[in-house]
């Protein structure tokens, strides 16, 4: 076999780029890349490792021999080692073996670009050209209709290693499997979108997903890149969008990830106060790097660009904004004003939205952010993070809060459940029921409801149909949807078996319907992130526990009216204000959707299919509706 011929795929612009932090699609250079030169096919392999005094690319192919293909350092500056090493074929196994010029230590390094790796624990990178032909053009050239933030915006939240295993084997399912059983089963549960824990390729089952080694390769756990496209564009062709979960927060020091990367601290900021998380005992990316910057923004793109992913939602932004997060007084270092914000994390944030946007402004970033840091998703030019959606951690806080006590004591804590809508319209926020609320002794959704089992089962269709009603998009964990009763456990498939009892069937039947009823109406989606798209009309009946409220849609007609009742106790002839300007005397509400109905596992009493409306004042208004309000119900009416 030949030694490493010169070859480059750089151009001077190129390292221009690069070196300023402006290079975009890293990814299109470093790296592997299966190439003929010269009528000779090969691989080109490129690496960042500024701080080396040597490179050598070890494999499969060379025994693990140090110094039979040194790669050559360019002349410019860049600190990007590169060569053709001819004979070396897709499928070659391969790291890196870096010499530092600092203290001659030696690194064995995973390629970060590499766009396969070693099934875990094996930790090598693997030579790969992804050979996929797309057959979603139509959802690609339409889907800007799909992600708007005025669309119905439903999302399913999966782990793939748990959502199903096999029978005896207990395997989890492959990514050809899922192409089949997930698609089908989010299609028929009418969500718009599916976000997977990430897919990036990590060492340690128990982290998720959320330590990264791998930032440009999908798991091989589940299978081939290719198979991985096969997913998502099943998913597109049924007509649902694909949302990943992306951690530009951290990342672990595993032996052959990005730590300590060419003997000096290359990934992660070098002062521990700013480079050490104490949370997840793992390093946190030098922001103020420019090549870091450009890294991590190519990243984000790759995705975007080979894998045709329709979102990101980005994890743990909280613990980049802020210098002190986690941290002791003595253990952080206050910004050159002297405030705790980490002011390199932000200008990132911002140039990655600005970024994502420019180049897909038909898809969504969302964050992941738990503090009331001021327009994360305001637009940058507004002095805003850029992101468009934002989870809304505190309406998760006092939704589960509430409901977890019993509705005798409701009555009390009536703040609880109305106070989210003080803040509502701050951000463009995502309600969301994810991973982190059903594990480490926090109880399943289920679990956490009190009473009796019927009241359980009533209470968590409740919690279901306020949060569809409740301004923002949706987000449901994998097993809420049909009442988990266990915690979620990555180990173990999710308890479909439960799916033989009615009351689970009821709650599956009920996240159905409320999925399309949210797609049905205008008036639950069009001004979600608006003011103008809601208005209480009796916020304050903490002694029956009673919410009524309007969700309105661009045209006035299209609005909605919905009554929750927070107790076990029938309210009969309760009156409701209602419009006189939607409503007139004599005129009948239709019933779009009661969450009491047999078929969701209710009693089927106190349905009201049509509401005469009566020319009585109430709550304000001249005109009003009276009714029975179902037990631990939520109630939704048309006033067409």
């Amino acid at each position: 076999m030949s030694n490493v011929y010169v070859h480059s795929l750089f151009s001077e612009f190129d390292i221009d780029l690069f070196k300023s932090g402006k290079h975009f699609r890293l990814y299109e250079k470093l790296g592997s890349h299966p190439m003929t030169l010269e009528g000779e096919k090969g691989t080109y392999f490129a690496v960042w490792a500024p701080s080396a005094k040597s490179v050598s690319v070890v494999g499969d192919f060379n025994y693990w021999l140090e110094g039979d293909h040194k790669l050559n350092v360019r002349w410019d500056g860049s600190g990007i080692w590169e060569g053709f090493i001819p004979g070396v074929m897709p499928g070659a196994i391969y790291k890196y073996k870096i010499q530092s010029s600092h203290n001659d230590v030696k690194t064995e390094k995973a390629d970060p670009f590499a766009r396969r790796a070693e099934h875990p624990p094996k930790t090598a990178s693997v030579v790969y050209a992804a050979d996929y032909k797309w057959k979603d053009k139509k959802w690609m050239t339409s889907r800007a209709k799909y992600n708007a933030l005025d669309t119905p915006f439903s999302v399913y939240e999966v782990h793939l290693g748990s959502w199903r295993k096999t029978g005896e084997e207990n395997r989890s399912l492959s990514y050809t499997e899922l192409a089949d059983e997930l698609v089908a089963y989010v299609k028929e549960m009418e969500f718009t979108h599916v976000e997977f824990m990430p897919i990036m390729e990590y060492p340690y089952d128990p982290s998720w997903g959320y330590q990264l080694t791998g930032y440009f390769a999908p798991t091989s756990r589940f299978g081939y890149p290719e198979e991985f496209m096969l997913l998502v564009d099943k998913l597109h062709q049924a007509g649902i969008g694909v949302i990943l979960d992306w951690v530009p927060s951290h990342f672990p020091e595993d032996a052959h990830g990005l730590g300590n990367f060419d003997g000096s601290h290359l990934y992660e900021h070098p002062d521990p106060r700013k480079g050490w998380h104490p949370d997840w005992k793992s390093l946190i990316f030098n922001y103020g790097r420019n090549e870091v910057r450009a890294f991590l923004i190519s990243n984000a793109l790759f995705w975007l660009d080979q894998y045709h992913i329709d979102g990101l939602r980005v994890d743990a932004v909280a613990s980049m904004l802020y210098l002190d997060y986690s941290r002791e007084d003595g253990e952080w270092e206050p910004n050159q004003f002297g405030g705790r914000e980490n002011l390199d994390a932000i200008a990132f944030l911002e140039e990655l939205n600005k970024t994502v946007y420019k180049n897909y402004p038909d898809v969504q970033t969302i964050a992941e952010e738990s503090t009331s840091y001021t327009g994360v998703s305001k637009p940058v030019f507004l002095g805003g993070l850029g992101f468009g959606m934002k989870w809304m951690m505190g309406w998760m806080h006092d939704t589960l809060e509430y409901f977890k006590k019993e509705p005798v004591y409701r009555k009390y804590h009536q703040n609880d459940i109305t106070f989210s809508m003080t803040y509502a319209f701050s951000e463009n926020f995502m309600l969301p029921l994810s991973h982190d609320e059903v594990v480490y002794g926090k109880r399943s959704l289920f679990d956490r409801m009190p009473g009796p089992e019927w009241e359980r089962f009533a209470n968590l269709r409740l919690m279901f149909g306020y949060m569809f009603t409740h301004p923002g998009t949706k987000l449901i964990f994998q097993g809420g949807e049909f009442a988990q009763s266990a915690e979620w456990n990555f180990q173990e498939s999710l308890d479909w078996h439960l799916l033989q009892y009615d009351f689970h069937t009821g709650i599956q039947e009920c996240v159905k319907d409320l999925n399309k009823l949210y797609k049905s109406q205008p008036a639950l989606y069009e001004r979600q992130f608006r003011p103008e798209g809601f208005e209480w009309i009796e916020w304050s009946d903490s002694e029956n526990s009673v919410l009524s409220y309007l969700r309105k849609g661009y045209e006035a007609e299209n609005s909605v009216l919905v009554i929750c009742n927070f107790t076990p106790v029938p309210r009969e002839n309760y009156k409701v204000g209602v419009p006189e300007t939607l409503t007139k005397a004599g005129a009948k509400l239709k019933e779009l959707f009661n969450s009491n109905e047999k078929k969701y596992g209710g009693s089927g009493d106190f349905i009201s299919k049509k509401v005469k409306v009566e020319a009585e004042a109430w709550n304000g208004r001249e005109h009003s509706i009276t009714l029975d309000l179902a037990p631990l119900a939520v109630m939704v009416f048309s006033l067409k």
